[in-house]
Order: C-alpha cells, then sequence, then structure tokens
C-alpha cells in the first residue's frame, strides 16, 4: 500500500508546492510510482508539471470532491511515466463551500484515495496554504505529513500552528496521522540567522529534521515556468541534488523500514522456534 505524505503549512511562500513538485519526480526517478494529488486551488503543482488548465477545466480534483468524478477519471500522467497527477483549478475554492453541509465532508479525499493506494508506493498531496476544509481532507487522509520550513524567524510561529492543528486531526479523525519530517526550505549560507534557524530546529525537533536542507537556488526558481521538475529541467543544480537526497532520506525510512521488518518476519519463521510454532 502506498505511503500517503501530506505535504503542509499554513504559512504561504515557505517551498511547499516546489516541495511537493520536486520531492515527487525524484522519487519517480528513483523507480517509486507516485500519485501527486494537488489540492491547492492555485493548480501550481499542475502547472509546475507541465499541465495547462483548459486541458482539465471540467476534470480535476474538484469534481472529484464534489462526487462528479472518481480519482482515477481526473489523473493525468507527466513526462515521467512513474509519476501521475490530479490536477486542480481555481474552482476548487468552491469545494469548502459546497462541502460544508454534507456528511463525513472530511473524509471525501480519503474514500476517493483508497481504492487507488495499491497502485503507488507513494501519495503526496500538495495542501493549499491554509487550515481549512481541503487541508482537513489531506491530513485525514495521510498516514504521515512533512512541514516544508523556510529558514527564517517567522516560520517558527507557523510550524507550532500547523502541529497543534496536526494534532486535533490525530484526536478526533484521524489516530494513525504522525509528522514524517520537517525540510528545511529556502537555505541562504550568507544569512547568519538561516544558520540559527536551522541549528534551532534540529535542536528542538533532532531526527524529525531531514538532513538534505533546500537552499535558495535560482534553477528552482525557473523551473515551473517551464512546466518542469528541477531535476528535468537542470539535473546538475543544487536544488536538483538537494531534492534527490531528500528523496533518498524518505525512501530509505518508508522503505528501509519496510524491508527490516520483512527481514525479521523471515528469519524468525526460517528459525526453529518458528518451525516448532508452524
Amino acid at each position: 500500500m502506498a505511503r500517503v505524505i501530506c505535504v503542509a503549512n499554513q504559512k504561504g511562500g515557505v517551498g511547499k508546492t516546489t516541495t511537493s513538485v520536486n520531492l515527487s519526480a525524484a522519487l519517480a526517478a528513483k523507480g517509486r510510482r507516485v500519485l501527486l494529488l494537488d489540492l491547492d486551488p492555485q493548480g501550481n503543482a499542475s502547472s509546475g508539471l507541465g499541465l495547462k488548465k483548459y486541458e482539465y477545466q471540467d476534470s480535476n480534483i474538484y469534481h472529484v470532491l464534489i462526487g462528479e468524478k472518481t480519482l482515477t477519471e481526473v489523473i493525468r500522467t507527466t513526462s515521467s511515466p512513474r509519476l501521475q497527477v490530479a490536477p486542480a483549478n481555481p474552482d476548487l475554492v468552491g469545494a469548502e463551500i459546497e462541502l460544508v453541509d454534507t456528511p463525513k465532508r472530511e473524509f471525501r479525499l480519503k474514500d476517493a484515495l483508497h481504492p487507488l493506494l495499491a497502485s503507488y508506493d507513494y501519495v503526496l498531496i500538495d495542501c493549499p496554504p491554509s487550515l481549512g476544509l481541503l487541508t482537513l481532507n489531506s491530513l485525514a487522509a495521510a498516514n504521515t505529513f512533512v512541514v516544508p520550513l523556510q529558514c527564517e524567524y517567522y516560520a517558527l510561529e507557523g510550524l507550532s500552528q500547523l502541529l497543534n492543528t496536526a494534532g486535533l486531526v490525530k484526536k478526533s479523525i484521524n489516530p494513525e496521522l504522525r509528522i514524517e519530517g520537517i525540510v528545511l526550505t529556502m537555505f541562504d549560507t550568507r544569512n547568519n540567522l538561516s544558520h540559527q534557524v536551522v541549528s534551532e530546529i534540529q535542536t528542538h525537533f533532532g531526527d524529525k529534521v531531514f538532513k538534505a536542507v533546500i537552499p535558495r537556488n535560482v534553477r528552482l526558481s525557473e523551473a515551473p515556468s517551464h512546466g518542469q521538475a528541477i531535476i528535468d529541467y537542470d539535473s546538475k543544480s543544487i536544488g536538483a541534488t538537494k531534492y534527490m537526497e531528500l528523496a533518498d532520506e524518505l525512501d530509505q525510512k518508508v522503505f528501509g523500514a519496510v524491508s527490516a521488518a520483512k527481514t525479521t518476519e523471515a528469519d524468525m519463521t526460517s528459525s526453529p522456534e518458528g518451525d516448532a510454532h508452524a
């Protein structure tokens, strides 16, 4: 079954969509089957992977949430054979209003996604920069969440608010929800404050902070205007290198743990005690 990961931060401009797009592409480049769900009405994750809004005007994630289409019907392919996208457009803003009186409205995305989980290794969800119903649906559907955190002082306040919200969701809606990790973004090596923020976050959250720190990088900023992930736009750039490192870290956490569990189980069943028990 796929690991469903929500990429969330209610503060805008922290590299959330950049992380969603480029981490998805990096995981696909490693050979993983990846589905990226664009839950942001701005649709930047969709356009960042080369999808044109007019091509999916009548078939996108909005139509899934309001029950007009299945997720399979709206999924689009990308330049990578292992990466698919469920696109979004501004109509998605209306979903928050239309679903207000709908029973189990916070589980719409989870229910739509469930039949497809066996078809992917990862499902990443790019959330809007808010803590409304769309983000609530994402957190309800996810196993874990990743927090992109800009290396500046005010970012710390947003992190606290998101963690409080995730705690409430875990308590009342999704008891399995947990944090996958914090991704430090927009790191400026020349800025002392950036170094201070990195040090403070690493001290406080320890191994929950990914080692790969995403720097400010011109090529990363240019790639979306060409409808490409950074590994396709400039695979030798520092941005591409860091997102591949991030993908390696995540993959080790997810599949490394799975492999270790399978090895332990195999050892137990092949031991004399396991044979006797059988």
